[in-house]
């Protein structure tokens, strides 16, 4: 009689085959549905479920509230709710600082990178970190006021509270879905069906998208659930682990499959064809353009199928503007190492959000600049808190064409390492929310980088003499376009006047929550009279806005597209009227919490101005 552990084996094969064929073709909803399924299949007894809270607020990219306080910060997600299960505006939530896509329609909006992966969508992020890690069984978000900005859900392998540092930190993408538009503003427990993973966490990043809402997205806590031992599959449903037939699925899909970048490739592996069939024929500049459609990951799978793609997808050109931000959490070293000769031509160049935990070293980017950096223009490292004073000095030492610097939320450059900043004198655009910069080196940049078009200084909150800045501003930097200044504690009407005096070119001007500023002595009235090129103005919070100010806006602002007047109790129905009437650009104005603009206005003016996004929030 034959053996009958072949046919075992060939039926196995063929079983797994047939689940992961299904895998592939399955729905999210379906997957996750089979894992449910199978989850109650598994013995129990010795592994009861872990519910926490999170225990502290790691990183975030931004926040709506100020670095010294807990209004509408991020820091408001550590613990158990504020606000839940209450629907409406409130301080003691974390909040993004921007919503819909206002921000990209505005002067200092900046031009997109191209093969960015459609897959990514995020525009924020928030880590958090919980008590005890945990395999993760589930995730509740609890967002109070307009949800649907979550977009990715991460676990990460490394223990913050661990005293050894792992070798290697892993991300596994707990649950990912493009943004969608949720019908109405209340409050709800959002829990997605979460993928499991191999490892315990207790560090889970949240991604954001406020594109499609109406207003800011409110979060008000999150809510851990796992257990301490891996579920392990019972002998009785199968011996599949279905994490792993979908995982190069994800990786795919996700656009996170950035091995090739990190293992080592030679061109002599590859086999050398005869003939290379209809490329032979086609111009070497239209391969070119081919492969410009093509994400990074896609080029370096590409690179590996024989020596004439190598050759193009090796080829410099391709490498003119990189974005490596979709990738965060794989980019390393070796990463930056491997593209190296790769990138020796590149003018645009974004590493926002990598390197952090060790991933990059202060050594590995400097190498990287010395060879890439002689043709940069723009350079973005949002949230890179892998830089120091070395690595702004190999900056301005390195890429001597600079042009855009994004430095925004890299809160652990130390404030002495901004002064190198002042030798790009070639810088038109500088964006510092978020980080250490003083008075000192501010007024070094200011006075040295004379082209500046773009500056953003929301949330620096070492700044001690805004007024002295905003002199600066107005005697070197003539060429400003967009001017942020959200929460600057200090500046009064006095630098309002020298800057509206020498910076007369400006279309946007944030002046949100600046305490400071009094409509009583003209400054708002000041600025519209001497910036008639006006775009954006937010005068956020400030509660002495009145109804001259808005009448001096619609006589000399016409081109006005945003207003934020949030919070004044001295505008009235009548001069709004006359803003809309005269301004026939506005697309946004926000009268949330105005006194006088009650719901019924409103009403009346989306009536009359339909064109026009008037918004107004409300507590409940």
């Amino acid at each position: 009689m034959p053996p009958v552990f072949p046919m075992l084996t060939v039926l196995s094969m063929f079983y797994y085959m047939c689940l992961r064929r299904r895998a592939r073709t399955a729905t999210r909803g379906e997957m996750n549905s089979r894992r449910a399924i199978e989850s109650n299949t598994r013995a129990l007894p010795i592994n009861v479920e872990i519910v926490q809270y999170a225990k502290e607020v790691l990183d975030f990219s931004s926040h709506y509230g100020s670095e010294n306080s807990m209004s509408y910060t991020m820091w408001n997600l550590a613990g158990i709710p504020n606000v839940y299960p209450s629907s409406g505006d409130f301080t003691q939530t974390a909040v993004f600082r921007t919503y819909g896509t206002w921000w990209d329609h505005c002067p200092s909006a900046r031009l997109p990178f191209k093969r960015t992966p459609p897959t990514f969508c995020s525009q924020d992020y928030v880590e958090l970190a919980f008590e005890e890690p945990v395999y993760p069984t589930a995730v509740h978000i609890l967002e109070t006021y307009h949800p649907g900005a979550v977009v990715r859900i991460l676990a990460c392998s490394a223990n913050p509270y661990s005293q050894n540092p792992p070798a290697e930190v892993r991300w596994e993408i707990l649950w990912s879905e493009p943004p969608t538009k949720v019908n109405g503003p209340q409050a709800r427990q959002f829990t997605p069906c979460i993928k499991q993973i191999n490892f315990p966490t207790n560090l889970i990043r949240l991604e954001v998208n406020s594109s499609l809402l109406d207003y800011y997205t409110e979060l008000d806590a999150v809510v851990l659930h796992g257990v301490k031992e891996r579920p392990v599959l019972s002998l009785k449903s199968s011996m599949i682990d279905m994490n792993d037939i979908d995982e190069d699925e994800d990786e795919e899909k996700y656009g996170c499959g950035m091995d090739t970048l990190n293992k080592p490739f030679s061109i002599v592996t590859l086999r050398e064809w005869p003939t290379n069939g209809y490329f032979d024929k086609l111009p070497y500049e239209l391969i070119q353009l081919i492969l410009s459609h093509l994400t990074v990951p896609d080029l370096c799978r590409l690179a590996q199928t024989c020596k004439l793609l190598y050759q193009h997808c090796c080829d410099p050109l391709q490498y003119i503007h990189l974005s490596l931000q979709p990738y965060w959490a794989r980019i390393n070293d070796t990463s930056l190492e491997y593209l190296q000769s790769r990138c020796t031509l590149i003018q645009w160049l974004n590493l926002s959000w990598t390197g952090n935990r060790g991933a990059i070293s202060v050594s590995g980017f400097s190498r990287f600049l010395k060879v890439c950096g002689s043709e940069l223009v723009r350079l973005e490292l949002s949230c890179g808190h892998f830089l120091n004073e070395t690595c702004l000095e190999v900056i301005t030492e390195m890429c001597p064409n600079l042009q855009e610097l994004n430095l925004s939320s890299c809160d652990k450059i130390p404030p002495q390492a901004f002064n190198h900043i002042a030798k790009v004198g070639s810088l038109k655009r500088l964006v510092l929310y978020r980080t250490k910069v003083e008075q000192t080196a501010l007024l070094s940049i200011l006075n040295f980088c004379s082209e500046l078009q773009h500056l953003s200084l929301g949330s620096c909150v070492m700044i001690e003499d805004y007024d002295l800045i905003a002199s600066m501003m107005g005697a070197k930097c003539k060429k400003l376009r967009s001017l942020d200044l959200w929460r600057c504690k200090n500046i009064t009407e006095s630098g309002i006047a020298e800057l509206a005096s020498g910076c007369q070119l400006l279309e946007e001007l944030d002046l949100g929550w600046c305490p400071t500023l009094q409509s009583s002595t003209g400054c708002f009235t000041n600025l519209a009279r001497k910036l008639p090129n006006l775009q954006k103005l937010f005068l956020t919070a400030n509660r002495s806005v009145c109804d001259t100010d808005i009448e001096e806006l619609a006589a000399n602002c016409t081109h006005l597209r945003q207003l934020d007047i949030l919070g004044t109790r001295m505008v009235s129905p009548a001069s709004l009227r006359k803003l809309l009437e005269s301004c026939k650009d506005l697309s946004l104005l926000d009268v949330s919490f105005c006194s006088q603009i009650d719901n019924r206005v409103v009403l009346e003016l989306n009536a009359n101005f339909p064109n026009v996004f008037i918004k107004k929030s409300f507590t409940q």
